[in-house]
């Protein structure tokens, strides 16, 4: 009888493990009759913990424990900024959806949007002064703002000193975005990105800050807050989520010994031919077990959206340091990635003729197509059709 022992990867714990092995062993038994499927739960064994209940964690802006406690103003500020960076016009979408339905305007009269894009093209044609301190694109993005379709909507459900506000702050994080982007080693402060952005503001027709003028439109209020609310559910998310997988990296990258030598131990106890199946660092755990140990029962191995080609490249796998060959004992190694998945790395060109890559698609974005490989078909086909 085949053996195919699943190896999780990252942050699973139960009883989200019983789950997703019990997901694993139905698709695979879908496919191939007689199939023993044998889970190797690392993760409460040799998972990262908060020995100290998270005392290495820095309080958050209020004195509180990031991640405990609810948002305050500031987290708010920094969350709608956050949604701002991955999309500069995600406010003014959020605004131009609520436009009234337009109607037939006087004769004579101008689009509500007309001096708003006069006004930033005449912006574009003075260059990157105005926002030098945040980095080069202020003209680019001006240009491209003056041409964008959300400006008429937009005008049509603010006040003008509102949109001048929101085009000031898409034009602020276009250009901090595209510095990002850039990987450049410096980001202003948020002190600093709020100047420059009520600048801009005042360039486009707001009026200064502590007069009358105000963020006063229900529209804007609400653009803000969807955005911050989304970019706070996803941080709380990654708040919660972000020790225990970052967590188990490391304390595998450093005291690894004790994974690999339970899972030399539970395939020493099953009969040939066996096939290692490993998910993420469970890829990486399974890897470095076949390269420091022979395990003659082990006629395959299988990873998805695995890392290790990379940590070898970089020098940072355990068991195998650049340029060295894998050893003759390891068996036929099937590397499944989804291109869509930023954290699956390619094996055949650093090891010719010793890995074979396939290319599975999700049709997810990153993060999810790092967690949608066992709820895809594919991936159950291509192991079966290699299964010994």
């Amino acid at each position: 009888m085949a053996t195919v022992v699943f190896i999780h990867g990252t942050g699973v714990r139960e009883p989200g493990f019983s789950k997703l092995a019990g997901r694993v062993a139905a698709g695979l038994t879908a496919l191939r009759e007689g199939l023993r499927i044998v889970p190797y739960y690392w993760g409460g064994t040799h998972g990262a913990t908060l020995a100290a209940g998270g005392a290495s964690f820095p309080a958050g802006p209020g004195g509180t424990s990031r991640g405990l406690a609810g948002p305050g103003p500031e987290e708010e500020t920094a969350a709608a900024w956050a949604a701002l960076y991955a999309d500069p016009r995600s406010e003014l979408r959020l605004a131009a959806a609520g436009a009234p339905q337009v109607t037939e305007r006087a004769p004579g009269s101008l689009p509500p949007d007309q001096a708003m894009r006069a006004a930033l093209a005449g912006l574009a044609a003075q260059g990157d002064g105005t926002a030098a301190e945040l980095g080069p694109g202020l003209a680019r993005a001006a240009t491209d703002l003056a041409a964008d379709p959300l400006l008429g909507p937009a005008a049509l459900a603010l006040e003008t000193d509102d949109l001048a506000v929101l085009a000031a702050r898409a034009l602020a994080a276009r250009v901090i975005a595209d510095a990002l982007d850039s990987d450049v080693p410096l980001v202003p402060t948020g002190d600093l990105r709020d100047t420059v952005t009520e600048r801009l503001a005042r360039r486009l027709g707001a009026r200064p800050a502590g007069t009358e003028r105000g963020v006063r439109s229900l529209v804007l209020k609400a653009a803000g807050s969807a955005a911050s609310r989304a970019v706070l559910r996803r941080r709380r998310a990654l708040t919660e989520a972000a020790h225990p997988a970052a967590g188990d990296i490391l304390r595998y990258l450093s005291r690894g010994e004790a994974v690999r030598a339970d899972l030399r131990r539970l395939v020493a106890g099953l009969e040939p031919p066996v096939t290692l199946v490993g998910h993420s660092l469970g890829g990486i755990i399974a890897l470095d077990t076949l390269v420091t140990a022979e395990l003659p029962q082990v006629r395959l191995l299988v990873t998805a959206g695995s890392q290790a080609p990379f940590l070898y490249e970089s020098g940072s796998l355990p068991s195998l340091e650049h340029p060295a060959p894998l050893p003759p004992h390891l068996p036929q190694w099937l590397n499944l990635y989804d291109p869509r998945d930023l954290l699956s790395y390619l094996g055949a060109g650093l090891f010719p003729g010793r890995v074979t890559d396939v290319a599975v698609d999700s049709r997810q974005p990153f993060p999810a197509s790092h967690s949608a490989y066992w709820t895809n078909a594919e991936v159950y086909r291509h192991i079966v059709d290699r299964l010994p």
